[in-house]
């Protein structure tokens, strides 16, 4: 017995968001649930009399003022309305710490390069926005360390993400909705590092329920090994908050300074641009000769695709990256992630559910994942099934989906089945019978919230699949602020 305790001590989750619901008396029904708090999440005593009751005690008092502290308040010693509200929010199940933390010991992961996979979904949200809503959060931590993330699809991950209710085989059953939204583990083999999400919470893309992607990011810091911060500007605050304006969601500088002190800051790309600051904007410096200019009016891209979250726009040899979490699009050159790899390319597109960005120029293509180029690479595209007359792709998209991939050549395109990996029958197909309004010659497509955009020269075309219809005419260029 006492080997199981242990065993259950050391298993013991991080973060389990639900506030205690203890025995109340008739006298006083806060008196028994403050205690058991204070007892949860601020080391105070034990006691069987519940000296709780005398308000009074020095002891209370200066231990209500420890909480109040910690969670921002007022530090008034006495159970005030802000008081009672804070308390009662659904928050985290593992005892509060000032600034940020890291786990009793530190633990951390070895390696700079973890694994991850999705072992089931929740039927609240289509598993691509589950998807993306992990490889957001994923991307907030790699964005400030050295940390990067691939997922695989079997086997054992570093991090396994599951949906469950109730008992699930941990030891520490949710409690069905609205309190306990998830747990996770610090650094480790076999559960360490997992993270769990209670399937009876209403799981959504936005504010109107349990905003996915907040928690995740706060669990998958546990998983990093981060421990609670005081900080209410902080994602690892433990009470969760949900007027988050996630159009602007930024890691504060304590979340920052902690997953730094465990794995240091990201590297420096080069070439990394200057964002200037909204006080001061400097004079943008004069481009090196054939660098291209975001806000060219005449500006085209060679290719488009998406990665982890981001929006990767390639032309010559450069790309820019847009992501989700930085106002500024950033240029770079592309050897700079993928030094073997061609400029001029001509098409691009992301098969998520592989982690996989695939890269065409001429009659060869790549694999990339994150900044490595797959072995066995480049390989002919008439493996994929195009006749020998095709020389070159123009253009490229994957319905995530549908698991179809569309390549566009000149006037026409295929339609290649991702589940059989052939290309379909009856194909190619008129661009202009299927897609009605947009230009003939295709330079690059994206897919993005539920739009095809097709780009041609310095334009694009919205294009709504389910309209059949071209919805709007835009500058190429308006994804990078111009």
């Amino acid at each position: 017995m006492k080997h199981l305790f242990i065993l259950v001590l050391f298993c013991l989750p991080v973060c389990s968001a639900h506030p205690l619901n203890g025995a109340m008396k008739e006298e006083d029904p806060n008196m028994d649930f403050v205690q058991q708090y204070l007892e949860k999440y601020y080391n105070f005593a034990k006691d069987g009399n519940r000296v709780f009751r005398r308000k009074d005690s020095s002891s209370v008092v200066k231990k209500i003022q420890e909480m109040q502290k910690f969670l921002g308040l007022e530090m008034t010693g006495k159970l005030d309305s802000n008081t009672l509200e804070m308390i009662h929010k659904p928050r985290c199940g593992v005892p509060d710490v000032g600034h940020f933390s890291t786990f009793p010991d530190t633990p951390k992961w070895r390696k700079n390069h973890l694994t991850y996979r999705i072992v089931n979904y929740t039927p609240d949200l289509p598993r691509d926005a589950v998807d993306s809503a992990i490889e957001k959060a994923l991307k907030v931590w790699e964005e400030v360390t050295p940390l990067t993330f691939s997922r695989v699809h079997e086997g054992e991950a570093d991090i396994m993400i599951s949906f469950a209710v109730g008992a699930h085989g941990d030891f520490y059953p949710f409690d069905g909705p609205g309190y306990n939204l998830a747990h996770a583990y610090s650094p480790g083999p076999g559960i360490y590092g997992d993270v769990h999400f209670d399937d009876d919470e209403q799981w959504t893309e936005d504010a109107s329920g349990i905003n996915l992607f907040l928690v995740a990011a706060h669990e998958l810091g546990h998983s990093l090994g981060l421990y609670h911060s005081d900080n209410p500007e902080a994602l690892m605050y433990p009470v969760y908050d949900s007027f988050v304006d996630l159009t602007r969601f930024r890691l504060s500088q304590d979340d920052v300074d902690g997953i730094q002190s465990l794995y240091g800051p990201a590297p420096v790309a080069p070439q990394d641009p200057v964002v200037p600051t909204e006080s001061s904007p400097p004079e943008p410096s004069p481009p090196e000769p054939g660098t291209p200019v975001a806000c060219d009016p005449a500006l085209s891209f060679d290719a488009v695709s998406t990665l982890r979250g981001e929006i990767l726009f390639f032309k010559d040899r450069y790309l820019w990256r847009k992501s989700p979490w930085s106002l500024q699009p950033e240029l770079h050159l592309i050897s700079v992630f993928w030094p073997s790899l061609p400029s001029d390319l001509d098409a691009a597109y992301e098969d998520s559910s592989k982690d996989i960005v695939f890269i065409f120029k001429g009659n060869k293509f790549w694999a990339v994942r994150g900044s490595e180029v797959q072995a066995g690479y480049p390989k002919d595209i008439h493996i994929l099934g195009f006749p020998p007359t095709i020389r070159k792709i123009d253009a490229a998209v994957s319905d995530k989906e549908k698991k179809k991939t569309y390549f566009f050549v000149e006037d026409k395109y295929w339609r290649f089945d991702e589940n059989s990996q052939s290309m379909e029958k009856g194909f190619p197909r008129r661009i202009a019978d299927d897609f009605p309004g947009v230009e003939l010659k295709v330079d690059a497509v994206l897919q993005e919230f539920g739009f095809f955009y097709f780009f041609s020269g310095s334009s694009q075309f919205k294009f709504d699949p389910n309209a059949k219809m071209v919805t709007h005419i835009l500058k190429s260029n308006s994804w990078l602020l111009c």
